[in-house]
């Protein structure tokens, strides 16, 4: 049976979230948390400063909760009189259960369309479906990859394309790495891949992918697990690295010896800004760049084996 609790929940200026976390700490003895209100980023280095951030206490369902709002809306009023020219609202109070903690984001994970022909659908939500769709069912449980993401989202554009101008009755080979929730690698699967191998440092990751791909019937087609990079031969026709740019680099000479002749080389997870930086350090590794995708503030970069003598 899901418990019952009271979430206060306060916003505040960034500046005086952790002095009120302090207080609310003292108060609630259940925990506190603080939520940057304007996230959308790939990883927490990316993360853009929220000049308001919402602080949160819980409390057991059977306490004083009029008391409680009102002692906290007092030092509310302190910290407004303390900090003149800020204004501080007074706290909401709402009912939550142990379940919603962990099933609220679901309501902002709907079915989403990639490309042409891929449609990604949440376990719990089925989409209006076309008769030529590839369908992804996906829980990401606490895996990165719902599709939603621009870095994911390029990519799966990209690898449509490529796997599309592939000779006909060619099944390629492909890396999926740093696959997350396997969305990847489940794509590859059904836009006609052959071999597909889907890594990730995480071992959570993994776990998440071999679940996903257990729902979409694929468990038998793509080898999952977490073995580096410099463990895995190759060649591969196809490789999808949707990390950090920094890493991207670093691993450039190892990426580029793992494709196959005339292989195509997806690299994502970059920031506008990094693309430069990528672009450089992938020079001089027997690569071609071919183009730029672009989405938001991300980029994704197209490369394939230099055939030329």
């Amino acid at each position: 049976m899901a418990t019952t609790w009271i979430e206060i929940s306060c916003d505040v200026p960034e500046e005086l979230s952790e002095l009120l976390s302090d207080f609310l700490s003292g108060l609630s003895g259940n925990g506190v948390c603080i939520e940057n209100l304007k996230v959308d980023a790939f990883s927490p280095s990316e993360i853009k400063h929220a000049a308001t951030m919402s602080v949160k206490a819980y409390f057991d369902a059977n306490a004083d909760i009029p008391t409680l709002t009102a002692t906290i809306n007092s030092y509310l009023e302190q910290l407004t009189a303390d900090h003149p020219g800020v204004l501080v609202p007074p706290a909401t109070v709402t009912t939550v259960r142990d379940e919603d903690w962990s099933s609220s984001w679901k309501t902002h994970f709907k079915p989403l369309r990639v490309g042409r022909r891929l449609l990604i659908e949440p376990t719990w939500e089925q989409a209006a479906r076309h008769a030529d769709d590839l369908v992804l069912r996906i829980d990401p449980g606490m895996a990165f990859g719902t599709g939603g993401h621009e870095t994911t989202r390029l990519c799966l554009e990209l690898l449509e394309r490529i796997m599309d101008d592939m000779p006909l009755m060619m099944s390629p080979s492909v890396l999926d790495l740093g696959t997350g929730s396997g969305i990847l690698a489940m794509a590859a699967v059904k836009l006609g891949a052959g071999t597909v191998c889907a890594v990730d440092i995480d071992p959570q990751a993994v776990e998440v992918a071999r679940e996903n791909l257990a729902l979409n019937d694929l468990s038998d087609q793509v080898e999952c697990s977490t073995a580096p990079l410099e463990s895995l031969a190759g060649p591969y026709d196809i490789i999808l690295a949707n990390i950090l740019a920094e890493e991207l680099v670093r691993m450039a000479a190892q990426l580029a010896a793992r494709l196959s002749r005339d292989g195509r080389l997806v690299l994502s997870g970059i920031l506008a800004e990094k693309e430069e930086f990528v672009r450089n350090g992938f020079a001089g590794h027997g690569l071609t760049y071919v183009e730029t995708t672009r989405l938001g503030d991300w980029v994704a970069l197209l490369y394939r084996v230099d055939t030329c003598p």
